[in-house]
């Protein structure tokens, strides 16, 4: 008969209270299970109830009272010291046997050797199932009645399935225990990738939102400066440089939104963030115009064609190395500085060349604090 779900359920939550309240408070149940077998160890002896298997009715009083005491107190510590309270046991097991009074109470021994079973080593276990036969052979040969084997086989017996318990209880403890590990190291192992993914994801947007803003920016200050020194003398020129300011300010808006939209998790119901294709090699002349048209003379080259198409991925990083060295030419290049690009297709590799005539500017006031070379490096190791 199968019992009800609902039944197996609370069976299963109840045990599984029952064993963390003994975690956290095993003195308690140790307490309740020996006050339970010292108070029915003393109700045997006071009722006389051993004198009826006892082999000699004629033992003292205060020597019983002694040994009920001693066949039970013990298990008070049976978790902390089972070896020691074994040895109590089996001392007094062992007095039992030689007086004949035959308590029932020895057969407590049997949770110290559970105990034993569930934590101790194999070869401690061995030696405390040796311990527990001493009492059952003195009875053998001082009070002998029938065959050996009916009074020895059945306790062997005991011990074996009290053993076995243990061990099973032992084993599925700790295939428990390595379950619970696993899932942990499986939980720390997630965390970890979500955190390497999302510091992975943090560098790829500061990567694109540098390249979008800081060379957009610099082209912007180039033209800036153009504008304001052609301003007294060709007008017409500072008119050219602020339509191309403003050209430059709405294409950087346009991907700086483009790129927080698609980062966004708060878009209306129904609608999709505006998207627009990665930049891509052919995108270099484009580029290479508008670095121009900011003051920096830039010629761009091409040399050989690809025998197989350039990936997406590798087309971007491409260009975007392309683009910061261009645009850190612009910023620090110096006056008079000119700059040159050069794509190299061979069968096996393509190579893009970027070098200036620029002198260098001021260095940063802290080592580290551009993250333009760093990008690029990033962008070259994927």
């Amino acid at each position: 008969m199968t019992p009800h779900p609902r039944t197996s359920q609370f069976l299963h939550r109840a045990t599984q209270r029952v064993r963390a309240h003994d975690r956290r408070h095993p003195l308690v149940w140790d307490l309740l299970l020996t006050g339970f077998c010292v108070i029915a160890a003393l109700i045997d002896y006071a009722g006389d109830g051993w004198k009826n298997i006892a082999h000699n009715t004629q033992v003292p009083g205060p020597l019983v009272l002694t040994l009920s005491i001693a066949l039970s107190l013990p298990l008070l510590w049976r978790r902390s010291h089972p070896l020691a309270a074994l040895t109590v046991m089996v001392a007094a097991g062992t007095v039992n046997s030689a007086t004949g009074a035959v308590l029932q109470a020895a057969l407590l021994q049997l949770f110290v050797v559970f105990n034993l079973a569930l934590r101790a080593r194999i070869r401690t276990l061995v030696l405390a199932a040796a311990l527990t036969m001493v009492p059952v052979l003195i009875t053998v040969v001082r009070y002998p009645r029938g065959s050996w084997d009916a009074q020895v086989v059945p306790q062997l017996w005991s011990l074996a399935l009290v053993t076995a318990l243990g061990i099973a209880v032992r084993s599925r403890q700790d295939y428990t225990a390595s379950l619970v590990e696993r899932a942990r190291r499986l939980e720390t192992e997630r965390d970890q990738q979500t955190r390497l993914a999302a510091a992975a994801e943090r560098a790829r947007i500061a990567r694109e939102m540098h390249d979008i803003i800081g060379h957009n920016l610099s082209v912007i200050t180039g033209l800036a400066d153009g504008g304001s020194y052609a301003a007294a003398r060709h007008p017409e020129r500072a008119g050219q440089a602020l339509t191309a300011i403003a050209g430059t300010s709405r294409q950087a808006l346009t991907d700086l939104r483009r790129l927080l939209d698609v980062l966004r998790e708060d878009l209306p119901s129904g609608a999709a963030p505006e998207l627009a294709p990665q930049p891509a090699l052919a995108d270099l002349t484009e580029l290479t115009d508008g670095v121009r048209a900011a003051g920096l003379p830039v010629r761009l080259t091409h040399e050989g064609s690809p025998v197989t198409p350039l990936s997406p991925a590798t087309q971007l990083a491409l260009y975007r190395i392309a683009q910061e060295a261009l645009t850190n030419t612009l910023k620090h290049g110096g006056p008079h500085a000119t700059a040159a690009v050069t794509l190299t297709h061979t069968p096996d590799t393509t190579t893009l060349t970027v070098t200036d005539t620029g002198r260098g500017g001021t260095p940063p006031a802290r080592k580290g604090d551009g993250r333009g070379l760093t990008g690029m490096r990033e962008r070259t190791a994927l």
